[in-house]
């Protein structure tokens, strides 16, 4: 398993494994359509990519790792350990709370100061994947926030989003309100709603549930 693990990132770190060097395999194996598992390799071997280019890659992921990623690690000493925990645990976790402060209080609680945004419980973050509630009488409308760098994260977010919806489906039969995906980025040094539009959403649902 912890070999796996290795071979998995050195071999994501350094994209030996994108498109640009073995071929669009998802494609491929669709148009091939194989019924065996040989069927499948001497399709790929005589229309993707030879053999010989996969056997290249792989000594190339060998070289990263027994090279590039060895002498990485011996730089790194107890203390760049220890700091680089307390930086994730305390710094990180702080700044990605403060991000969705200002996203949530800063922006969104302006455009609807009539109702209390607050946080949501950890059950229902593990539950629904909601990150906040209004309620509205004895309904609830959730939110959820979704950092996206610059939309380098975005397709990502979207696939995300889907395999979420059933959760969200359990949070509207349970409570009543809809859940609704807030998307933010840093523009000009300040976290905005790339997703404006939502907050009319927000608004109807509110409506919505107070008729």
């Amino acid at each position: 398993m912890a070999k796996e693990w290795i071979l998995n990132s050195a071999m994501n770190r350094f994209q030996l494994n994108f498109k640009k060097n073995v071929g669009a395999t998802s494609e491929s194996i669709r148009k091939c359509a194989p019924k065996t598992l040989d069927e499948w390799r001497e399709y790929y071997f005589s229309n993707v990519r030879p053999k010989e280019h996969i056997i290249d890659l792989g000594k190339k992921l060998y070289i990263k790792i027994t090279e590039v990623i060895s002498a990485e690690v011996e730089d790194i000493t107890e203390q760049d350990c220890i700091d680089y925990m307390l930086q994730l645990v305390i710094n990180r976790t702080f700044d990605g709370y403060r991000t969705e402060i200002k996203t949530i209080y800063g922006q969104l609680q302006q455009e609807l100061p009539n109702y209390k945004i607050e946080p949501a419980p950890d059950k229902w973050d593990r539950l629904f994947n909601v990150d906040f509630f209004i309620k509205i009488k004895e309904k609830y409308i959730g939110l959820q926030i979704k950092p996206v760098n610059q939309g380098i994260q975005l397709p990502q977010i979207f696939k995300e989003k889907n395999l979420q919806g059933n959760t969200h489906k359990e949070f509207e039969s349970k409570f009543g309100g809809k859940v609704f995906y807030i998307f933010s980025s840093k523009e000009n040094g300040r976290k905005v709603i790339m997703n404006p539009e939502v907050i009319e959403e927000i608004r109807a649902e509110i409506n919505r549930l107070e008729q």
